[in-house]
Order: C-alpha cells, then sequence, then structure tokens
C-alpha cells in the first residue's frame, strides 16, 4: 500500500472461516472474497450467523480456524493500529450514552492517522463526512442526546472519515427512515466506485438487489451462493434461504429488481 491509489484498492478474502460459541459452531467453513470497487453484500435470515461472521472478518473475534486478509495482511495477527488504517468497522450497536458532541465522535474516526502523513488531511476528511451524512446541524449536540438514527449516520461519518480500503458495515440503514437509507447507501457507492472494498450486512433484499454487486447468501451459518444479483437472487434461492415463499420480479417502470415474500 506504497501509494494512494494502491491503499484503496485493496480487497479482503476469508479462507475456510469457522467460528464457534461455546458447543455451538455458528459459523462453518465460510470462503468469501470482497473486491475492490465493489459492495458486497451479505443476506440471509436472522441468527445465520451473518453478524458473526463479520466480526471475525473484521478482527474482533479470532475465528477457531480459517484466516481473514486484507490485502497481505493477515487480520488476526495484526495490532490494532495497522488493522485500524486497514479496515473501518460499523456495528448495530452505539454507546448511546455516549457524552461527546458529534464533531468529536467523527474525529475518533482520525486517530490511527495521528503523526503520520495522512494527518495533514484529516480536517478535510472530516468536515467532508460531516456534510456527507448531512450531519453538519448536529456538530455540537452530544452523541447520547440523537435518535437511533442519527446516531447511526454519525457512526457512518466516523467511518467515512477513518478513509480506510475496507469498510465493514453491519446493518448501516437499519434505523434510517426512507431517505437517510437512500443516502447511506449512495455514499457506500460512492467510495466502492472510488476504489473501496465495502462489505455489509442487510436485510432489506431490494435494497440488495439495487446498490450491491455481489451478494452472498448464508443460512444456518454456512454460505449458500456467492455472485451477482442476478444469479443470486432468485426466486428459488431465497424461498430455500428464508424457508419462505419468495417473489422476484422488475418494477414495470424502472425495470429495477423487487424482491417480497409471497403473501
Amino acid at each position: 500500500m506504497a501509494t494512494e491509489e494502491a491503499r484503496m484498492s485493496t480487497g479482503m478474502t476469508a479462507d475456510g472461516v469457522t467460528v464457534r460459541l461455546g458447543n455451538r459452531e455458528i459459523v462453518h467453513g465460510v470462503d468469501l472474497d470482497a473486491r475492490p470497487g465493489q459492495i458486497l453484500a451479505l443476506v440471509g435470515p436472522n441468527g445465520c450467523g451473518k453478524s458473526t461472521l463479520l466480526s471475525a472478518v473484521a478482527g474482533l473475534r479470532a475465528p477457531d480456524s480459517g484466516t481473514v486478509r486484507i490485502g497481505d495482511l493477515d487480520v488476526h495477527r495484526a495490532d490494532s493500529l495497522t488493522l485500524a488504517r486497514a479496515r473501518a468497522l460499523v456495528t448495530q450497536q452505539n454507546r448511546a450514552d455516549t457524552p461527546f458532541p458529534v464533531r468529536e465522535v467523527v474525529e475518533m474516526g482520525r486517530f490511527p492517522w495521528t503523526r503520520t502523513p495522512q494527518a495533514r488531511r484529516s480536517e478535510d476528511l472530516i468536515d467532508a463526512a460531516i456534510a456527507e451524512c448531512d450531519l453538519s446541524d448536529l456538530v455540537d449536540r452530544p452523541f447520547s442526546h440523537l435518535s437511533g438514527g442519527q446516531q447511526a449516520r454519525v457512526s457512518l461519518a466516523r467511518a467515512l472519515a477513518q478513509d480506510t480500503p475496507v469498510m465493514l458495515l453491519d446493518e448501516p440503514t437499519a434505523a434510517l427512515d426512507i431517505g437517510h437509507t437512500e443516502q447511506v447507501l449512495t455514499i457506500l457507492r460512492r467510495r466502492a466506485a472510488a476504489g473501496a472494498t465495502v462489505v455489509l450486512v442487510v436485510h432489506d433484499l431490494t435494497l440488495t438487489a439495487a446498490y450491491a454487486d455481489r451478494v452472498a447468501v448464508m443460512k444456518s451459518g454456512r454460505l449458500l451462493a456467492t455472485g451477482a444479483v442476478d444469479e443470486v437472487m432468485t426466486a428459488e434461492l431465497l424461498s430455500e434461504t428464508y424457508d419462505h415463499p419468495v417473489l422476484v420480479w422488475d418494477h414495470p417502470q424502472t425495470g429495477e429488481r423487487i424482491i417480497t415474500p409471497a403473501r
């Protein structure tokens, strides 16, 4: 990652990742390949292991077997500072009691770059992330005084300011209204277009079809399929995945893929 272009064009691979919690195997030998310039979406029913896999990929949880690499970096052998310069993580849960104002929370994303040449870009990156996530009117508000959706946008802004080649996000739109949901996915689409590798867990299948380049479908801790939206998001596979009939059709006006449960 000697140049900025190379740094922002780094993929992530997981090979044979298995995670056990107690006596239960939650993730079973998953192979995953996330590529620069693309959004990879992890989908599947509740409890299928998506968030557990993402935590292992992020380096928060050591797998019981298997490896995860960001470029040449072994995620589970890297020190925390090196890892924070390689990937940004947005989790489902935020510390609701965080007393710091919004701007200071976003500034925390720049900590890994302190005393490096990249530090000179920090103020510009912080300002850009705040504007991009529609937070300019909230910069002085304590994080703890915000709604869940506002907190989610602050967490995204912090990750954007971190400016890493890989972004990992666990249900980043779960608490958002329609407008901000589209805004956040558009932001991630732009980040991928700039060369970043973006991996996100998402439940809304129509959103997935609209914004993801590739989709990894999980069930019961196993990866059922990985591929392009048209290849993977079929009525047959999704109905099997969710144990419920799923309809897949193209919108007659926009041509967008729509995915809904059969009722």
